[in-house]
């Protein structure tokens, strides 16, 4: 062998001895990319708010995000429930389209690194839940960056990593009761 060679061979363990991460897997990748995801920013909600259950708390401060996880065939998600008619809890009409939806449509609103700037807009996605999937579309982005004022019904930022849909959806995977709120599913595009 020779003496290139076994210098080339000493930078390649030497790079995988000091960073490890280079070897890993797609699995702990995507792992290690959701963790990346971090907080962008804060907004803090006014001093006087709008009074609803889901409302933003008057003087709170919420996270706000510019990412999302990166989507994989099982991508990690909670998903909510959200009213898309017209004076439901969804606010303004949807983001693709411009409509309101009505709760017996299979639809979802994406985080916003997930919605990534309309990019998904009117396809479809496959939520995994309780053993069984269902397709719902895209109409809406459910804003990570902005929340606490009309256009968004005078709640919170979402989180990251939200799959926000209508009722239809979760009628079709089975969930419900008091697990209807705040369920952790999958989705893949689909």
């Amino acid at each position: 062998m020779s003496t290139t060679s076994l210098l080339v061979l000493a930078v390649a363990g030497l790079l995988l001895v000091t960073f490890p991460s280079l070897c890993s897997s797609r699995a702990a990748h995507d792992h290690h990319q959701g963790e990346k995801c971090k907080p962008s920013g804060t907004l803090e909600s006014p001093a006087r708010g709008h009074t609803c259950d889901e409302c933003c708390k008057p003087g709170h401060i919420y996270p706000t995000y510019q990412c999302s996880p990166p989507v994989s065939t099982h991508t990690k998600a909670i998903m909510t429930l959200n009213d898309f008619s017209e004076g439901g809890d969804g606010g303004d009409p949807s983001e693709c389209d411009g409509k309101y939806h009505k709760n017996s449509e299979r639809v979802v609103a994406l985080s916003t690194g997930w919605y990534a700037k309309g990019k998904r807009c009117g396809k479809n996605i496959r939520i995994h839940a309780k053993g069984r999937s269902v397709l719902a579309k895209v109409v809406d982005e459910c804003d990570t960056l902005h929340g606490c004022d009309k256009p968004h019904a005078f709640q919170p930022p979402c989180p990251h990593n939200d799959v926000d849909a209508s009722q239809a959806v979760w009628d079709a995977l089975g969930i419900t009761g008091d697990d209807v709120g705040d369920f952790p599913i999958t989705w893949s595009d689909a």
